[in-house]
This record gives C-alpha cells, structure tokens and sequence, in this order.
C-alpha cells in the first residue's frame, strides 16, 4: 500500500475582516492619525474600566478553511474543485508554506514545488536564467543538478532569445511559461498548480497537459486547482470539492465532478425536452445529436465532425434560425455554429407552413479527454421568439481530438429539397423524394 505524503488533519485558517467607519478615505492627515490613536487609547481604557459594557466589533471572523481534512498518496494526480470563495487558493498556500494555517496540522513528505500564479518565487529584476537557477536552489537542488535540467526547461518554455532579460520585461505568457517549465522539471516530489495554465494559448495549454499526465505518470504527486473540469477529468484519478470552506466531499474525479455541477446547479440532459414553448408558429418536434436523441453521448478519439439535426413544425410563414455552441464545464464556448465573422443573416430561413428539419455539422476543434456540453438554440428572428436547449447534451471524448481550423455547414429540408449552406457559398441540392 503507497504512504501518504501530504497528511491533512482538522486544517482551519482564519481571518479577521475590518470594519472601517463609513466616510474614511485612502490617505488620512497627520491629525487624523493622532485622533484615531487617541480614541484607541480611549476605547482601551473604556474597556478596562467598564468591562461590561461592549461596543460594536471593529471586526469579524472569517474562516476560510475550517475542519478540512484528507491524505494524498504518492503517485496521485488530485484535482480540486470549488465555486469561488471556496478555500481552495488558502488551502494551496498553506500547503506550500506561504501561509501558516490557524488551527489543524499538516504533514509533508519531499520538496514542494508551487505555481500559484503568474511568475510565483520568480525576482522581476533577475534574467530568466538566473530566476531559473534561484527557483532550483529554492527547491534545495545544487546547481549540477540544475544544470542537468537547464536545457530541457529552456526548450519547454520557448524563450531561448530573452534568457538573458530580466523577466520584468516578460511579457505574462512568456513568464508563465518559464515558472511552469521551472516547476514541472526540476522533478519535486509534490507540484501545486493553482489555475494558471489558463493564461497560455492553446498549443502551450496541451504541452503542459501532457507535461503534467508525465509527472503523475513518474509516480509524483500533483494538486490540481482549476475549473475546467474537462481538464480535471483528463489529469486526475481522484479530487476534493471546497464548499465555503469546508469539504463538501472527496473520491474518484467523476463522482466529485457531478457532486460539484449539482452544487453550481448545472443541469445537463435537456435534450428531449422538446415540448419547451416556441412561437405560436414554429414547435420543436424532435432533435438528435449525430443521429441520436440521448442527452448523454460517447465521442471517439477519431471523430471529426458533430452533427446537430432540429425538426419543426411550422404554422404559418416565418424566419428560423439555428445555432449550435460546444462549451466546456466552466461555461466557455469552444466552437460555435455561428461564429463572429459570419454575417447571421445567412443562416435565416424563410419557411412556409409545413415540417422541416434543420442540420448543423461543424467540424469539432482540438479536444482532449473528458466531458463537455452542448447548447442549441432556435429563434425567430421576426416574432422573437426562441427556444434554448442550455447543456442540452453531455458529451464524453474518449480520447483526443486534434483538428485545424473550424468548418460549417447547415442545410434545411422539406419534403425531399434541401438547400444547403456553406461559408461564402449557396447551392441548391435535390435530395430523394
């Protein structure tokens, strides 16, 4: 059975929030100083003189972690998940050693490495090679063994002409991308990262992925905050969910992700709700996703394209239109059927009375391993009205998807005539009666 190396027991840490008097600015005079000092000392002797009488707290407590206790083992990849507010950056820093916890105790085994934020334990007047020597030594590695290393963390961070700049003048991905390589070389037994892989782009985002699937896979331990839970999902085996605080639950990254979309309220399955009311003209009457009306689909690593079909029923003449958007769990949209560029009014439809159905395929952009969501939404454009499908399906990647570029296409049929609609091109095109 593996040791645990970080050993978390009954862990607290408290704040005390000021109140400070309504009509205080920024700046105070010298007079104001003197005075506020005076009515310290004054409230002082108040206090000792009359001790039963109490004034209004100046103050009050604020516990941003309170009785939160878990192990880690050697060799877990942890995510941790949380709304804002929730303790999770406080427990990171106690766990790094920047800050001292209230109560509780922690135990740690081997050398921390943490990447908070932007360019942590990074001096802004030190060159990137410098930084990269005072980060090692900071971890307790002599320079031989940094030096070993220093090759392969210039190359990961892509910054061989500004190694000898002081990273003042980095700009914040070029800083990112040095502390990252930084920390994920110099081979500490545990990594701490707090969300920071969300500044880099989207290449440099999947180098640290697969970057950080290594170390777990090389038996160190990772602590993973952040909000994509795509991500987590793909990383991790195991997670912990941080509600005000305290820790709402722990366990496998799965079980702890539907416990977290339910706490956000994060509603997925909305698919064959098709009875939602539209336009006294126009009701939706059936939808499937890649030829099926389940709200929970498997995607395979090597499918390229998704395909969005809408059936209506329309009363009299009218305008539809229909857009199809794939976030992920964060609510960030990773491709959309009507992105900026193109002019909407292409993809309006003027239908006369009777059924048709509507079919968007895009071609999916780069997606790794784990859960995403689907939005659909149909309007009317003249009557506006409109129908939102939001997280209408759950859409689980078994594996990655790499593609180049973003390619659309939606076509409208009725009775055996489709017209199809591409970027920049109208065709007509006869289907079979």
């Amino acid at each position: 059975m593996t040791s645990p190396v970080i050993q978390v027991d009954s862990l607290g840490k408290k704040y005390l929030i000021s109140h400070r008097p309504q009509g205080h600015g920024r700046y105070l005079a010298l007079r104001d100083v003197l005075f506020q000092r005076a009515k310290g000392w004054g409230n002082r002797w108040w206090r000792q003189t009359l001790p039963h009488v109490h004034g209004s707290a100046a103050a009050e407590e604020f516990w941003a972690l309170k009785e939160v206790s878990f192990q880690v083992n050697q060799g877990d990849v942890v995510g941790i998940m949380g709304r804002n507010g929730a303790g999770k950056s406080t427990l990171l820093k106690i766990l790094s050693r920047i800050t001292v916890p209230t109560t509780g105790q922690i135990h740690l085994q081997g050398r921390i490495a943490s990447l908070l934020e932007v360019g942590t334990g990074f001096h802004p007047e030190l060159t990137g090679r410098e930084n990269i020597f005072l980060n090692g030594a900071l971890l307790g590695m002599g320079r031989s063994e940094i030096r070993a290393r220093f090759d392969e963390i210039v190359a990961f961070a892509e910054v061989e002409r500004f190694l000898d700049t002081p990273v003042k003048r980095y700009s914040s991905g070029m800083y990112m991308r040095l502390a990252f390589a930084v920390a994920a070389h110099l081979e500490p037994e545990i990594l701490v990262v707090d969300e920071v892989l969300a500044v880099g782009d989207a290449g440099f985002q999947k180098k640290c992925l697969g970057k950080m699937g290594e170390v777990g896979r090389s038996g160190r331990t990772v602590l993973l905050v952040s909000h994509n839970l795509a991500t987590l999902q793909h990383l991790c085996q195991r997670a912990l969910v941080l509600d005000r605080g305290q820790l709402l639950t722990q366990g496998q990254v799965d079980h702890c992700i539907k416990v977290y979309t339910d706490q956000i309220g994060v509603r997925t399955g909305q698919l064959l709700d098709h009875q939602k009311a539209f336009t006294p003209q126009v009701k939706v009457i059936g939808a499937e996703v890649n030829g099926s009306s389940a709200d929970h689909l498997h995607l395979a690593a090597g499918r390229t394209t998704l395909e969005v079909a809408i059936s209506l029923t329309v009363q009299a003449p009218c305008r539809v239109s229909l857009e199809v958007r794939l976030k992920d769990w964060a609510g960030n949209c990773l491709a959309c059927s009507l992105p900026g560029h193109v002019d909407p009014e292409k993809y309006v439809y003027s239908v006369d009375k009777g059924t048709y159905k509507i079919v968007n395929t895009i071609l999916l952009p780069d997606l790794h391993k784990g859960s995403y969501l689907l939005d659909i939404f149909i309007t009317d454009p003249g009557c506006q009205g409109h129908v939102d499908f939001d997280n209408a399906v759950r859409l689980d990647v078994d594996g990655w998807i790499t593609q180049t570029g973003l390619v659309f296409e939606q076509s409208l049929s009725k009775n055996g005539f489709q017209s199809l609609t591409t970027y920049g091109q109208i065709m007509s095109v006869r289907g079979d009666s």
